[in-house]
């Protein structure tokens, strides 16, 4: 087992870590030596991830939190601050199972409320309540938001989806606007069609799509998205701020 020590005892903040992209994410920044604080909406994967990045000696700490839920999103911030100043915040926690094959006349008002209560008000619920955790630190802060290529792409059939990530684009440049001289910077990254849980039910048509237009035609994994979050979460990104970088393969380029 790998001993990692607490980067100064910072902590980041990992909102749905508990698989897939989340967890590599929160790995990484406990590999980097942070403290992080896993937040998951399934008790059951929270745990098993907390279980697992502690044998690898990672200093993780697992708390359910449902985005969606503001009452659940402060006791995410109660969590945080017992553990500390909180240096960084993670906003991964995204509705994507299922999604795709409708049109956009065709998607019910229901589907569309519900992506963009947890993809586009979670991240700024989220940030809202761990602000002040984020200003106690005393020094430099980051918060990175997920956004998706395919609100870059305009990937047909996935309207609320896209329209979700689009305003995680948005919100993230209000924020960086907005926290610029508190020391707190906002960026994002938009990966691509990632191989991973969330994506096992994406259609077959829009993987032979990605695989058609990379620029790099193997598939993406988990681990092709952690260094540029790690980056983004590290000192020598100090004045980047406002930024969306598309991590997927070149199918984008901009």
């Amino acid at each position: 087992m790998t001993e990692h020590c607490a980067t100064g005892g910072r902590t980041v903040v990992v909102t749905g870590a508990g698989r897939g992209l989340g967890l590599a994410m929160a790995r990484r920044a406990g590999q980097d030596g942070f403290r992080v604080v896993l937040a998951e909406v399934d008790e059951e994967r929270g745990r098993a991830a907390q279980t697992s990045l502690r044998r690898e000696g990672i200093d993780a700490h697992f708390t359910r939190c449902d985005v969606a839920d503001p009452e659940s999103v402060d006791q995410l911030a109660v969590f945080t601050g017992q553990l500390g100043p909180l240096y960084g915040l993670v906003n991964n926690a995204a509705l994507a199972n299922g999604m795709g094959g409708k049109e956009f006349w065709d998607i019910d008002v229901a589907d569309w409320d519900r992506l963009m209560t947890v993809n586009a008000r979670g991240p700024w619920l989220v940030s809202k309540a761990l602000l002040p955790r984020l200003l106690a630190h005393g020094g430099p802060g980051r918060i990175v938001n997920l956004a998706s290529d395919a609100a870059l792409y305009g990937s047909p059939r996935l309207a609320h989806y896209i329209a979700s990530k689009g305003a995680v684009i948005a919100l993230t440049r209000a924020m960086a606007r907005e926290l610029g001289d508190r020391g707190i910077t906002v960026n994002a990254v938009a990966p691509g069609l990632t191989e991973c849980e969330a994506t096992e039910t994406v259609p077959t048509e829009r993987h032979d799509l990605y695989r058609a237009n990379r620029a790099i035609s193997r598939p993406q994994r988990p681990d092709d998205l952690t260094g540029a979050v790690a980056f983004l979460l590290g000192e020598e990104s100090r004045y980047l701020t406002g930024q969306v970088i598309a991590v997927n393969g070149g199918f984008t380029m901009h």
